[in-house]
């Protein structure tokens, strides 16, 4: 472990997949939403990681979203509100974590995995894709009023990381914007004011709530 960082939690598991084909509402669409588990170091590099594809990175990936990450305590959560078992990667994250908080996690902060650094950016807003994932349109209802989103990532630093690699605060701003703000704030425009304090907020992000 790097001298003087702080350990948040873990690596449970890292998951990738490559573009398929899916119906949705007889048609067939591109989908990058099929993750699986993988048993190596990946690299974190430009706007993925290795063996990673998205299918419209104007929508889902580009450098605000390029690693997305959820949480395992989230998962048990899901597990018991659905009454099944979940797997890695169902839900369509890169970084399963374990011991985080994601919620709490501040826009801005930077984590050091492996070798690679990470930013966090952004909470997600869910598409059909998932609900195609999950088999039920109605998913995407329920998963944005869960208030459990997850996280996108940057890849503030090139660099491997794998399963079982601790995620160390390398730095958290003070403005104290969280993950969780801005997902309220997605469903109640008066905390716009308050999220746009973040620096850090995604150019697209803040020009929507600035109404520009």
């Amino acid at each position: 472990m790097a001298p003087g960082l702080v350990v948040l939690g873990q690596v449970a598991s890292v998951n990738v997949g490559r573009v398929r084909p899916v119906e949705h509402r007889g048609r067939l669409r591109p989908t990058g939403m099929w993750k699986e588990p993988v048993p190596h170091r990946v690299a974190a590099r430009g706007v993925n990681l290795d063996g990673d594809e998205q299918a419209d990175r104007r929508i889902h990936g580009g450098p605000d979203k390029a690693v997305y990450a959820y949480a395992v305590a989230d998962y048990v959560w899901w597990q018991r509100e659905l009454g099944r078992r979940l797997d890695p990667g169902t839900l369509g994250e890169n970084l399963t974590l374990a011991g985080i908080d994601l919620g709490a996690a501040v826009v801005g902060e930077r984590w050091l995995v492996g070798s690679a650094e990470l930013a966090v950016c952004q909470p997600r807003r869910p598409c059909w894709k998932l609900g195609v994932r999950m088999g039920d349109d109605r998913f995407l209802d329920r998963f944005d009023a869960a208030g459990r989103p997850g996280a996108y990532l940057r890849i503030a630093g090139e660099g491997e990381l794998g399963a079982g690699d601790d995620v160390l605060l390398v730095h958290r701003p003070d403005h104290g914007v969280t993950i969780d703000l801005v997902h309220r704030a997605s469903r109640d425009p008066s905390l716009f004011p308050a999220v746009l304090a973040a620096p850090e907020l995604p150019d697209r992000l803040r020009a929507r709530m600035a109404g520009g």
